[in-house]
């Protein structure tokens, strides 16, 4: 068969003549003797190409074309309005509402195929075109997805954090929102690599990756930052939820066991967390900046722990501020008060003070 038809005529002469002739041709013929069987039918049959009487008693062909226009499984069916009409705001009608093409009656067999072959090519042109646009939308996901995610661990990339990062940053300045970053490192991660080997090691990465993508809302974002450290975005999130959120990583890494040559290991992390008010500035890399300080301090304290930023002293200074220099004290120690006014030493009787520019005698031997 060349084509599965639904022909819809309410004149059963008519649509047993071209029904008929259709089939001599090689076509499949489906009939609907009403408008409203044909829309049904139209549903059900998926026919290749729709044949339409205009005049019918219950549903004009108008009504039907645009009936199945608006329908999402029949929309690209193509239509092929037949009618007795001749008029030129007739054929306007029928092509406005979407049919394909216009053939008055009477009309000879070979012009029907005609145009049949040609609404069919239209079709299948736009099928193949349509299958391409889709081909190509996702090879372009894939690009997409290769430029900003870790081949390793599946995580986004230091690229794709740093984009989301000026977005949500940006974001929580104009609505004041609250935003926090956690950043993470493996302890030891180069003595995994040094005493198992590198495949080992990227196993570690691995599952630390999928336990910290389990530990996360929708909404959060983690990335490998590089090497062994990952970062966590963490959308509307105050300081103190972000501590829970740490916390909670940090048990789920460290509950994992590894069986290397026998050897079980639990992989330990270090994490460092600081959120949007401790940072003065509008660069948002100070963020990262100041949870980098953190997660220093955790690693100065013994690793396997959590600690946060705060504007305290030393490393706890707010990012992005300058530091207050504090003015200088007196000379004088705290218990010593330092003179009220001018004071006078009495020196004994036949010592002399040298006067500036004289001669000073040297002592004798």
């Amino acid at each position: 068969m060349k084509a599965n038809l639904l022909l819809i005529d309410d004149s059963e002469a008519q649509s047993n003549q071209i029904r008929l002739a259709l089939e001599r041709l090689g076509y499949q013929v489906t009939t609907a003797r009403s408008g409203v069987e044909g829309l049904q039918l139209a549903r059900t049959s998926s026919p290749d190409l729709v044949l339409l009487d205009v005049v019918m008693h219950d549903i004009d062909g108008f009504a039907v074309c645009r009936w199945l226009k608006m329908n999402a499984e029949t929309r690209d069916i193509p239509v092929i309005m037949l009618t007795v009409r001749t008029a030129l705001a007739d054929r306007v009608e029928g092509l406005n509402i979407g049919a394909d093409d216009y053939l008055s009656k009477p009309f000879a067999d070979q012009e029907l195929e005609a145009r049949i072959f040609a609404a069919l090519r239209v079709k299948a042109a736009h099928t193949e075109l349509r299958d391409r646009n889709q081909q190509l939308e996702t090879m372009l996901h894939s690009v997409e997805a290769l430029a900003s995610t870790d081949a390793l661990t599946g995580l986004y990339n230091r690229r794709r954090f740093s984009d989301v990062l000026k977005r949500e940053f940006a974001v929580t300045r104009r609505y004041k929102n609250t935003l926090s970053c956690l950043l993470l490192d493996l302890d030891h991660f180069k003595h995994i690599n040094d005493r198992y080997g590198h495949d080992a090691g990227d196993q570690v990465l691995k599952e630390v990756a999928r336990r910290i993508s389990g530990s996360l809302r929708e909404v959060d974002l983690a990335a490998r930052y590089g090497g062994e450290e990952f970062v966590v975005l963490l959308p509307h999130t105050s300081k103190g939820d972000a501590r829970i959120v740490a916390e909670r990583l940090l048990k789920n890494v460290r509950k994992q066991e590894f069986n290397f040559n026998g050897e079980l290991l639990t992989v330990t992390t270090s994490i460092g967390c600081a959120g949007n008010s401790d940072v003065a500035s509008s660069n948002p890399d100070d963020l990262v900046k100041a949870a980098d300080i953190a997660l220093y301090e955790a690693k100065n304290g013994g690793r396997n722990r959590v600690v946060m930023y705060s504007g305290g002293t030393g490393l706890e200074r707010s990012v992005g501020a300058m530091p207050s220099i504090p003015a200088p004290g007196l000379p004088f120690p705290a218990s010593i008060p330092a003179p009220a006014g001018p004071f006078t030493v009495s020196m004994p009787a036949g010592i002399k003070l040298p006067v500036a520019g004289a001669a000073v005698d040297e002592p004798s031997e």
